[in-house]
């Protein structure tokens, strides 16, 4: 049994997580610190410092916000690259003031961590690594470029040269923890928001179809009455009716009608048990129900229960209960090679069922691992070249299952084959008052 994937089209193509209002707005925050900073320098501390070209260089900031808020608008999302390039001109900005104002002696260097944090936990890893690759190497540049540090004119300040390698070292350490560390939660962070929705989605569209089948047997429950009255009705005025155009206008009424019952034989056939699609059912026909759909494919799939503890347990059908267990089944015909075997059994506390098929297995370096989002694993089927795909049918079905308050494990039967998926529920969570 291998991971099922799921239709690229549910996933989220083309991310843009950064709003422009937020790129500017955190060089706007920026923009008032350092202008704040090289004035209080120059007029409150009086120390020298080359101002104009600090200025200019705080200008160039501003003058690029308003015209990409004038241009573009604050609603405006960048693709990744465009906020790449945000980010790289907020770090050559920044390193072009400290290279005015010290270096890295400048207590504010720990700010070329700034743009590195903010890509780490909104931008891939791509991005975050050329990111942190531009601080190092502007750290690199400031450590032995630079003017000096502004100071008192009337003493003397030095610093010593191990100092400064200190600073380009801690600054070196963070932007590789920062980019390596922060990338890596936010991107899973990431992963599980993405995996979620499309589990959402899965469960809707399996609600959206329980629901339309449901609404097409009621239709023709409510139809049945009066289609059998029409037909009642042209069955005696036809017998009234001599023989003429009229009387065959007449049989065509009735064979339409005839016509009309058959298409709602059809829609009652869509749900063979009628009433409420939440309704309750023994665990033998739930899972009956459930491999309905997937009989007939080559695969024999079986069902045995455990009949020793009492009755069979009563399960309130719910489309997430329904879709798990329907995901995990076709995933092990998939990958059987003649059978699937669903053993259930139950007893006073709980209910167990497990899904064994006779296959290639789960792959022995992953098992832990499963249930996890996009998590790629390699052919398992020996007649198949098509990799076990992303994992997010399994991250489903344990998704929705888990939330009927199931248990799920997976293993092997067999030292490397015969994948086994057992899922065990409390009868109190899931059995029907």
């Amino acid at each position: 049994m291998a991971m099922k994937e799921t239709p690229a089209a549910i996933l989220p193509g083309n991310w843009r997580p950064l709003r422009l209002a937020t790129l500017v707005g955190l060089r706007w925050l920026a923009v008032a610190g350092q202008t704040i900073g090289v004035l209080f320098v120059a007029f409150g501390l009086g120390f020298p410092l080359p101002l104009g070209s600090c200025l200019v260089l705080i200008g160039l900031s501003v003058l690029l916000n308003l015209w990409l808020v004038f241009r573009l608008g604050e609603g405006y999302r960048p693709s990744a690259r465009v906020a790449t390039v945000h980010l790289g001109w907020d770090l050559f900005q920044l390193a072009g003031l400290l290279a005015l104002t010290g270096g890295l002696q400048n207590p504010f260097s720990l700010l070329l961590l700034a743009p590195v944090s903010v890509s780490a936990t909104t931008l891939p890893q791509r991005a975050t690594t050329i990111l942190a690759a531009l601080a190092i190497a502007l750290a690199s540049v400031l450590s032995v470029f630079h003017y000096d540090l502004p100071w008192d004119p009337d003493q003397r300040i030095v610093f010593d040269r191990v100092y400064v390698i200190g600073i380009w070292v801690s600054i070196i350490c963070g932007t590789i923890f920062i980019a390596g560390y922060t990338n890596r939660v936010a991107h899973e962070a990431r992963q599980l928001a993405d995996a979620l929705a499309a589990t959402e989605l899965a469960l809707s569209r399996h609600e959206q179809l329980s629901a339309l089948d449901g609404l097409a047997a009621a239709a023709a429950h409510e139809l049945g009455t009066p289609l059998s009255t029409i037909a009642l009705a042209a069955r005696e005025i036809r017998d009234e009716v001599p023989e003429g155009p009229v009387r065959e206008d007449i049989e065509l009424i009735m064979s339409q009608a005839a016509r009309c019952r058959e298409i709602l034989g059809k829609l009652r056939s869509l749900r063979e048990t009628p009433g409420d699609p939440f309704a309750a059912v023994p665990v033998s026909e739930l899972l009956a129900e459930v491999i309905r759909p997937l009989e007939g494919r080559g695969k024999t799939i079986s069902i045995r229960t455990d009949n020793t503890a009492g009755p069979s347990p009563v399960i309130k059908r719910n489309a997430g209960l329904l879709y798990g267990l329907g995901n995990l089944i076709e995933n092990a015909a998939q990958f059987a090679d003649r059978a699937v075997l669903i053993d259930a059994s139950w007893d006073r506390a709980a209910l167990m069922v497990t899904i064994t098929d006779d296959g290639p297995g789960f792959p022995s370096e992953l098992i832990t691992r499963l249930g996890e989002p996009y998590l790629t694993t390699r052919a398992r089927n020996p007649d198949s070249a098509e990799p076990g795909g992303l994992g997010l049918g399994i991250f489903i079905a344990k998704t929705l299952l888990e939330r009927t308050g199931a248990r799920l494990s997976f293993e092997n039967e067999k030292g490397e084959g015969h994948a086994r998926v057992r899922m065990v529920w409390p009868r109190q969570a899931i059995e029907a008052a």
